[in-house]
């Protein structure tokens, strides 16, 4: 039986669902409601898989936010590579980001096949970003609509992929993973086109497998027995947080409370000097979603959250 953790709506907030349009294409961004509440972040001593930097359990408060529903494809990340929209109007732009988007540093355009086989087609989703790649799209995407956007923090991703239970997956227990999941014993080696497992009780698809994510942390084996704050800000390019496990993991690594970290030897086959900021040569099943959060933040309080300058 499915255990439902106690969700709490903190601040009053009762949001919907919408659609971010991107003009001048085909392409659009699907982000779901995400309720505030609170749930205990980690995983209970005897689960099965767990292991030790997943505890001890404490528990977090979260405000809420929307969440992109899919994780990012090659063809929306490409978007930001070629920065074709930089000059399109938006008929309904947001009023949240007052950035130009010529002051959003672009991302260098892939020097080899940075899916290393796997395709960059219609609903698939991108590898071998970086975590400040990841989150300088994020910064663009703000300045192009007008609406914030950001990676989540490891809570928030938690909160989401938790979705309102307590148990190890997010589904009942008399499902199976493999519906929810692309993972190793299913995945034939490569990642999968976006949306066609299960989605979670709120909605999100491929929060377990397919390509793990970025959140806007960086690791810290200790991080649950010393960190107070909402998260770990980056301060180094490594060890940075990723979560939901990927195409390659066991399905001890799908769990909500796993952690896994990026390591220099993402770019072990990066030929330039110094190796690229924006690209990893050795890790196609690391990708991103985004999300953008009720409560909208100050001008200095984003740059931040896009990696900058605090």
């Amino acid at each position: 039986m499915l255990c439902i953790a106690h969700v709490s709506i903190l601040f009053g907030q009762q949001k919907k669902g919408y659609t971010q349009k991107l003009p001048a294409t085909t392409l659009k961004i699907e982000m779901v409601a995400i309720p505030s509440g609170s749930f205990k972040m980690g995983s209970p001593v005897g689960e099965k898989g767990r292991k030790e930097d997943e505890g001890p359990q404490r528990n977090m408060e979260i405000e809420g936010f929307w969440m992109s529903s899919y994780e990012i494809t090659w063809e929306l990340y490409n978007l930001f590579l070629q920065r074709e929209l930089d000059n399109v109007a938006f008929a309904e732009k947001g009023k949240e980001v007052e950035k130009r988007v010529d002051a959003v540093a672009g991302a260098t355009i892939p020097y080899v096949d940075m899916s290393l086989g796997m395709g960059t087609g219609k609903n698939l989703p991108i590898g071998n970003v970086t975590q400040l790649g990841a989150s300088k799209f994020c910064e663009w995407l703000s300045a192009v609509t007008g609406n914030f956007y950001r990676l989540p923090t490891e809570a928030e991703w938690e909160y989401a992929a938790r979705a309102g239970t307590a148990d190890a997956y997010s589904f009942d227990n008399d499902d199976s993973i493999e519906e929810y999941a692309w993972f190793s014993d299913n995945s034939g080696a490569t990642y999968h086109e976006i949306g066609k497992k299960k989605p979670n009780p709120w909605g999100l698809y491929d929060m377990y497998g397919n390509v793990a994510e970025w959140t806007l942390d960086q690791y810290d084996t200790n991080a649950y027995k010393e960190s107070t704050g909402p998260y770990i800000r980056v301060k180094k390019e490594y060890p940075a947080v990723i979560r939901g496990g990927s195409y390659k993991d066991s399905p001890e690594m799908m769990r909500s409370a796993s952690r896994a970290f990026s390591k220099p030897v993402w770019k072990q086959r990066d030929p330039q000097f110094p190796k690229s900021k924006w690209w990893h040569t050795d890790a196609p099943f690391v990708g991103f979603r985004i999300i953008r959060p009720y409560m909208t933040p100050n001008q200095k309080e984003q740059n931040s959250y896009w990696l900058g300058k605090e």
